[in-house]
């Protein structure tokens, strides 16, 4: 949304428009006025932390938007949303553009929950306090809440940014619910607190613990981007020394996820198996560029010098601790289950299940990208390979695992040899000499190349 497109800006347009006939009942509502600027004010307020903050914390006054969504008419709880949609921090251009949506977009959302919510007579349960039967049109205010967000959100993924529309909302709506969820039931804490006898002051004091929870999260959020921004830095300086196989890195992460994901492991192993893929050739850094960019064959020695990779990458990364085992994947992703890999000649289950998922992942983008030497195998080819080499070679388990997800997301194989036109696929002798045991099932025919080192 960088550059936003016309039909974006019109969808944007349109957007707003629906967000003043919200609030054009207005005048004819029987508004507390008070409440309304109290709410909008905390909501401008939690903004204005997060912008002098410069964090991008998209949700920090939910607790009370969703309390205005249960106290107030649907044109005044709207009306909440405003000032704070209109001052929060934006990170990209065009920033009036983006809190003109987000102002249009929120106003929608809470004005459906408030829509919602009376219609299932929740401001009486709220008034009340009668537990459990206000839990029910909580609920559905906020599934409401939710189901706007993720329309419009999967609207402007497919007009601004240019994602499918058979993707743009895949996954945002089962996303949503969770979170939104404790925001919910602060707001109804909240809501019912104002309409007690010890009024909004009491109310108020459901926000500090909330403001305990927004900055665990936002430090959470921060160590995590300087997470990635360690590994970005590590990847950025492997593509830099060998352009080759730029991109390669990436790609691998991606094909190692799909493993993980579909042998059912936790959102944290999969995310720490991307990890192990994308850093996988780390190792390089501490190896000679002539070699890695050699057009020749190797000598011995020049084989040893670079099948050195894997410990390098250890020692780069082994004091890295949130990569946990990761680590080992660096270290064990060209061991063999029949012992003939290196560095340590490991067999079977002796290989960590991490690097056993890399080496899957690394030799199949290998085979299925294009590079300045030899052109891409098919998917299918590639997949046979890895099924021949099965047992030998690679776990079976991670081939079947791969295979799976491929047939459910399928692989989109690129060209990562700077642009430079491949040669004919049957052409051996511009294969490049530095790529020890990179082949799948052995030597230079097959054409894996060096990206499966």
């Amino acid at each position: 949304m960088d550059a936003v497109p016309a039909r974006a800006r019109a969808y944007v347009a349109g957007a707003v428009l629906a967000a003043l006939v919200c609030l054009r009942p207005l005048p004819e509502a029987d508004t507390p006025w008070w409440t309304v600027a109290l709410l909008a004010g905390l909501c401008a307020g939690s903004e204005l932390a997060a912008r002098s903050a410069r964090s991008c914390s998209f949700g920090t006054c939910y607790p009370v938007l969703l309390a205005g969504a249960l106290l107030l008419p649907p044109p005044a709880a709207a009306l909440v949303a405003l000032p704070g949609a209109l001052l929060s921090p934006v990170a990209r251009r065009p920033a009036a553009l983006r809190r003109v949506w987000r102002a249009a977009q929120l106003a929608l959302a809470v004005g459906a929950a408030a829509r919602v919510h009376g219609a299932l007579d929740g401001p009486a349960a709220v008034a009340a306090a009668d537990f459990p039967y206000a839990l029910g049109p909580a609920g559905a205010a906020v599934l409401a809440f939710c189901l706007v967000l993720t329309l419009l959100d999967g609207g402007i993924s497919v007009l601004a940014d240019r994602v499918p529309a058979r993707r743009a909302w895949r996954g945002l709506f089962s996303r949503s619910p969770a979170p939104i969820a404790v925001h919910g039931l602060a707001g109804l804490m909240m809501a019912v607190l104002w309409r007690s006898p010890y009024g909004a002051v009491a109310a108020l004091l459901v926000l500090p613990p909330m403001c305990v929870a927004w900055w665990a999260f936002a430090q959470y959020h921060r160590e995590r981007a300087a997470h990635q921004a360690t590994i970005r830095a590590l990847v950025q300086a492997v593509d830099i020394k060998d352009g080759y196989t730029r991109g390669h890195s990436e790609r691998v992460g991606q094909a190692s996820m799909m493993i993980a994901r579909e042998l059912g492991m936790d959102d944290e192993r999969v995310e720490t198996l991307r990890f192990a893929g994308i850093l996988h050739d780390v190792g390089k850094l501490g190896v000679p560029t002539r070699l890695l960019r050699k057009d020749g064959p190797l000598t011995p020695e020049e084989r040893r010098v670079i099948e050195l990779h894997p410990e390098y990458g250890h020692e780069m990364v082994r004091g890295i601790r949130f990569l946990g085992e990761a680590r080992a994947a660096v270290l064990h992703h060209h061991e063999r289950l029949d012992g003939s890999g290196y560095p340590y000649g490991l067999t079977g289950d002796r290989i960590p299940e991490s690097a056993r998922v890399v080496a899957v992942a690394d030799a199949f983008d290998a085979m299925t990208s294009t590079r300045s030497y030899r052109r891409a195998r098919p998917v299918p080819a590639a997949v046979e390979e890895l099924r021949r080499c099965a047992g030998a070679q690679f776990d079976p388990r991670m081939v079947g695992a791969l295979v799976r997800a491929l047939d459910r997301h399928g692989w989109r194989p690129a060209v990562t040899a700077d642009g430079t036109p491949a040669g004919p696929p049957d052409v051996v002798p511009g294969r490049r000499g530095g790529e020890p045991g990179g082949s799948v099932g052995g030597g230079a025919r097959n054409g894996v190349g060096r990206g499966a080192r």
